[in-house]
């Protein structure tokens, strides 16, 4: 099925580009997706501004290029967003960035087709890649991980208590025959898992688990939020989306360590002038509205944070 087939609703669209918005300039979309951002963005730069977008997802580079053919101020990036200091560094950007903009997780078009292997509703081939012509797809990890860090992955990415009942189940069903579609391994966890909220499919923070660390999305993230500070120009906005309590967390104390300093030993005597301060935030988070997750139910766990590098 084509890429147009599959739509995507963007999540707090306007909150998140007016967060980092700060006049014209050169601007980041880290995560481009199908562009909601982007051009939302793009209606309030002039015409000397321009927008990088980064996307490793070869469909959402399909998309930014017909975006870029429309609008010559697109510069489109087939990388993921930490690698975005070393391409905006060949241009010779660093520390000259009006604002980027991050909206992570996955979006609806890779959820919604069963063949990207992400969703658990929907049968489909077992591969959870953001960039599905790289890496090792979810069928082949699974096949070969042993089960304590199968176990671990669980529980440390997705908060699944019950991780070690899940992982053993999942080691045995393959000794049995390969695990290679999403509605196999989904009925894997529905079976071992002995107790679970009947408003959310007993799978649902296993998968979670899984993508995030064969995306490693975890330490690119990590990557980006250092790189931010010295792409951001002096009154450049930082302003993200996250949907997972570990991403929402390392952003939050990001921006905190970024506005109070390095943490000191008590009792150091230590001049105010010389503590390294880089942003302060531009609010202390952001929720979707009511109506908002009445209309886009996947917009319930998004929060949003932003910052200004001073």
């Amino acid at each position: 099925m084509t890429q147009s087939a599959f739509s995507h609703e963007t999540v707090m669209l306007h909150e998140t580009v007016d967060a980092v918005y700060s006049g014209s300039g050169v601007y980041v979309d880290g995560t481009f997706g199908r562009g909601g951002h982007s051009r939302l963005l793009l209606s309030k730069l002039d015409a000397d501004s321009v927008l990088y977008v980064f996307d490793k997802d070869p469909l959402a580079i399909q998309s930014a290029n017909e975006l870029a053919a429309e609008d010559s101020r697109v510069r489109v990036m087939h990388f993921g967003f930490a690698q975005m200091k070393e391409q905006l560094a060949l241009a010779g950007l660093e520390g000259s960035v009006a604002g980027i903009l991050l909206d992570l997780g996955v979006s609806s078009p890779q959820l919604d087709d069963a063949g990207r292997g992400f969703s658990f509703r929907a049968d489909g081939p077992l591969d959870m890649r953001m960039d599905p012509t790289s890496g090792v797809s979810a069928a082949q990890w699974i096949a070969s991980v042993g089960e304590t860090e199968l176990a671990d992955v669980l529980f440390q990415y997705g908060d699944e208590r019950f991780s070690r009942r899940i992982a053993k189940a999942i080691v045995n069903a393959r000794q049995e025959q390969p695990i290679t579609t999403t509605l196999q391994l989904a009925e894997i966890i529905k079976v071992a898992h002995p107790k679970w909220d009947h408003k959310k499919h007993p799978a649902t923070k296993s998968f979670q688990a899984i993508r995030i660390h064969l995306n490693g999305e975890l330490s690119e993230l990590e990557t980006l939020l250092a790189d931010s500070v010295e792409l951001l120009k002096k009154g450049g906005h930082l302003s993200i989306i996250t949907f997972h309590s570990l991403e929402d967390r390392m952003v939050k104390q990001f921006i905190k360590r970024q506005h109070k300093g390095p943490e000191l030993p008590p009792g150091l005597p230590v001049l105010e002038a010389d503590i390294d301060i880089n942003m302060k935030p531009l609010f202390k988070s952001k929720k979707a509205t009511a109506e908002e997750i009445a209309q886009n139910i996947r917009s319930r766990s998004a929060t949003l944070r932003a910052a200004v590098k001073l």
